[in-house]
């Protein structure tokens, strides 16, 4: 049966988008639509009874939480596409390190930034001021722990792409061409190269190209 993938508008579904195309699985998408409060319907509360997005069902199984879902793809199919796990014990702890990385560090203040900036207005609520200016002070902490591991590395895990560079590709896209901070990301020329190689992937343009972001 066909992979079927929930929300694929929003952010967080894009990085299964992603990593669906990277890995050549065949796929279908499903809306739910944030705005109307799609995701808190009771039958979609069957799927994911926290009501977010994404959520797949994979055959007969059901998977929610992006970064779950990409780990789970990747391992399930690792033997076609491209290999986005590593191939050591020692590549595929990097990679887990950086997806901590960039759950734990990246997304935080990057998330904090996309609601106050880009969700609150259209929400008619104000912003907060001491949220932005104390996230825009953590990530370019993290930027700078970035700027120092790319200086002596293409990608986060090594020298292959992997699930820890695909992760950063949603929320990215917001911090370099929707949130007025993409300067926090070409002032750091290491990793301006890592964003405009990443970036430019043609499964990541696929997404943008044919899944158009709410905001």
């Amino acid at each position: 049966m066909v992979v079927k993938v929930y929300g694929p508008t929003y952010a967080s579904p894009k990085r299964v988008l992603v990593c669906l195309i990277e890995k050549e699985i065949e796929f279908e998408t499903v809306d739910v639509d944030l705005f109307k409060g799609e995701h808190k319907e009771p039958e979609f509360l069957k799927l994911q009874p926290f009501g977010s997005v994404p959520v797949i069902q994979d055959g007969d199984y059901t998977l929610y939480e992006s970064r779950a879902i990409i780990r789970y793809f990747a391992e399930k199919y690792k033997e076609q596409g491209t290999e986005l796990l590593g191939k050591t014990i020692e590549e595929k702890g990097l990679v887990e390190q950086w997806l901590e990385v960039e759950a734990h560090n990246f997304h935080p203040p990057l998330y904090n930034l996309v609601i106050n900036i880009l969700f609150a207005p259209l929400k008619g609520v104000p912003s907060d001021q001491k949220v932005i200016e104390e996230s825009d002070k953590k990530l370019e902490k993290v930027l700078d722990v970035y700027e120092e591991r790319l200086s002596n590395s293409k990608y986060l895990a090594g020298d292959f792409f992997s699930l820890a560079d695909l992760s950063h590709l949603p929320f990215g896209h917001y911090l370099v061409n929707q949130t007025g901070r993409g300067n926090l990301v070409r002032e750091r020329k290491h990793v301006n190269a890592w964003w405009d190689d990443i970036s430019n992937r043609p499964s990541w343009k696929k997404v943008l190209q044919q899944y158009k972001y709410p905001v």
